[in-house]
């Protein structure tokens, strides 16, 4: 930047004294060499080596030509000012790029690990599968494990964007890239430091910029042809025109240069992979990792989103959302707890966990009935707990219940005491989240479920979904999706679910979405942008992000040729300046550059 003031300096000198030829003339050389040496020296490197036509080779032969046309000043200033739109360029483009940079910090130098009962820092990748490592407050958690000692508040941010701690204990699983904020805690480690989640994330975000939207390829492909076109134009317009016509080279080279510096592509060139960067790093910052802006691009076009629903729309977990109790003799979720602490089934589990086993050890015979449920002997009576084809082998009627879900009904000595009702909740922003997605424009929620038709009716018209397809088979899932897919033509479809289970249909659709995905392997392979935690209120932001970006780089597109277009126009009829000229380069670039630095803040 001191070369350009310089420049800048030497310049207004010989305006100023411009009567003094040679003074204002050696000053005006100085400015230009000073600005312009760069420029000169890497047109001439690329014309070496083959690469003749970019917009230094453009900015070379049009200053150039003014010189020898006597226009010295014009030349230095366009000089000065394409250099100066250069270092406000490398600006925007290092800010972009340290907004995704900073998160490599996360990827930490080194780790405390217990060996024979002593700590020893290492290398991260030193670290074996098994082993125990030390966290002190404060620090990073190098990879992924499980908490052996210690109890703390982690702060996730990095993985899943939000600043609210979570809370761990023994037992708790713990991912590399949270940081330790309270306790001192050990952990044993579940995954070499190459397979941890941190380094998986921080991979994919380096990678991203290889997988270009459709939009930057146009434009790549766009400059490969349109810089040779302009240079052959000007060419004709300077030296071929004025022979056809019989005029006076003067004037049509000076068009012709200024037809150059108009074209110079940069603006285009810089600006659209300068907004997908933008915007994949935005994203990444809140918690939604974009696998490239080709993703992003394709996100922005989907008018259709189909969802999983367990472990997606739902918890994915058996919870008790209703009790009955017809009779006073007994406690019957005591009973019910008990007596299914003798079965491993997550229905089971559920009641169990809520309820207790206190009655365990006076339960025997326990059997269980295929289908229906358990039956055991409690103080020498008959106690059954399952399904109504349980009860009607007691010659019990089952009543109703208020709710839908997994009905469990509970009876002793041929006497019905209580009934549950268990079922995998609906998760507490998911609704919110499928109505925002509607005011971003979705067109279209599908929900498709294993599920009993009733239960997917319940979930489905509660979350406002448009077509709810159940009881299907992983295969059916796929198959709908495909005909979704060959019915929506040029608008996208994608598909949410939780990387597991679902990842044929999340690699089939246009856009494949990993919900709450943290530390799940399965996602990260097979999704094209994963929602680092599990909230999908991050889907319809990252819609809005998809969206912003894509229409950032339109407008840089569009507004870039139209003021392109315009100034060529003039400078062929001879109405443009190289002042216009100037504009139309360097201006639209940092307008363009600009406009996508806003993508950063919004």
């Amino acid at each position: 930047m001191k070369k350009l003031f310089l420049a800048a300096g030497l310049l207004i000198l010989g305006v100023v004294f411009k009567g003094y030829k040679y003074f204002s003339l050696g000053a005006l050389l100085i400015a230009y060499l000073i600005a312009g040496l760069d420029v000169l020296k890497l047109s001439a490197y690329n014309i070496k080596n083959g690469q003749v036509f970019d917009e230094n080779f453009l900015m070379s032969i049009a200053t150039l030509g003014a010189i020898g046309l006597g226009d010295y000043s014009e030349a230095v200033f366009v000089m000065i000012f394409y250099k100066t739109g250069e270092f406000f360029e490398d600006l925007a483009v290092g800010k972009s790029r340290k907004s995704i940079q900073s998160l490599l910090e996360y990827a930490p130098d080194e780790v405390r690990v217990i060996r024979d009962g002593e700590e020893e820092i290492v290398d991260p990748d030193e670290v074996e599968i098994g082993e125990i490592i030390s966290v002190l407050p404060g620090e990073k958690i190098a990879l992924d494990g499980e908490v052996t000692n210690g109890s703390s508040s982690l702060n996730l941010a990095f993985l899943t964007g939000e600043s609210l701690p979570v809370d761990v204990e023994i037992g708790d699983q713990v991912h590399s890239g949270a940081i330790n904020l309270s306790g001192h805690l050990e952990i044993k480690v579940s995954k070499t430091f190459d397979d941890s989640t941190v380094s998986k994330i921080l991979e994919l975000i380096e990678e991203s910029s290889e997988k270009k939207s459709v939009l930057e390829n146009f434009i790549n492909r766009f400059s490969r042809y349109y810089t040779p076109i302009v240079v052959f134009s000007a060419l004709f317009l300077g030296l071929v025109f004025p022979l056809i016509i019989r005029d006076a080279f003067g004037p049509w080279i000076k068009r012709a240069l200024i037809f150059l510096v108009v074209s110079c592509p940069c603006a285009l060139v810089l600006s659209v992979p300068l907004a997908f960067f933008a915007g994949v790093g935005k994203a990444s910052r809140e918690g939604i990792l974009v696998k490239g802006s080709n993703y992003l691009e394709a996100l922005a076009r989907v008018e259709t989103m189909v969802f999983d629903k367990t472990g997606t729309l739902t918890e994915g977990n058996f919870s008790i959302i209703e009790e009955n109790s017809y009779s006073s003799d007994f406690d019957f979720k005591i009973l019910a707890g008990s007596l299914e602490s003798y079965s491993n089934h997550p229905i089971a589990d559920s009641i169990r966990l809520k309820y207790g086993s206190d009655l365990k050890d006076e339960i025997s015979n326990v059997q269980d009935v295929h289908g229906k449920g358990l039956v055991g002997t409690y103080k020498d009576k008959v106690l059954a707990v399952g399904n109504e084809k349980l009860l009607a082998d007691y010659n019990i009627e089952a009543p109703e219940t208020k709710n839908i879900g997994t009905k469990v009904y509970v009876a002793y000595d041929g006497k019905l005491l209580g009934s549950l009702v268990i079922a995998d909740v609906i998760k507490d922003h998911s609704k919110e989240a499928l109505s925002s997605l509607k005011d971003e424009g979705i067109k279209s929620l599908v929900l498709l479920t294993g599920d009993k038709d009733e239960v997917a009716d319940q979930v489905g018209n509660y979350l406002g979904i448009d077509k709810i397809y159940s009881q299907l088979l992983p295969d059916d899932k796929l198959k709908i999706l495909e005909n979704l897919l060959d019915k929506e033509g040029k608008s996208m479809v994608a598909f949410v679910g939780d990387g597991i289970n679902d990842a044929p249909s999340i690699v089939r659709a246009d856009v494949g979405i990993a919900m709450g995905a943290l530390g799940t392997d399965a996602a990260i392979e097979a999704a094209d942008i994963v929602l680092m935690d599990d909230n999908l209120n991050k889907l319809p932001r990252a819609i809005k992000i998809a969206r912003q970006t894509l229409g950032t780089a339109r407008f840089n597109v569009i507004f870039s040729l139209a003021v392109k277009i315009l100034v060529l126009i003039l400078s062929v009829f001879g109405l443009a300046t190289m002042w216009m000229a100037i504009f139309a380069d360097v201006g639209v670039m940092l307008i363009a550059v600009l406009n996508s630095m806003r993508l950063m803040k919004n």
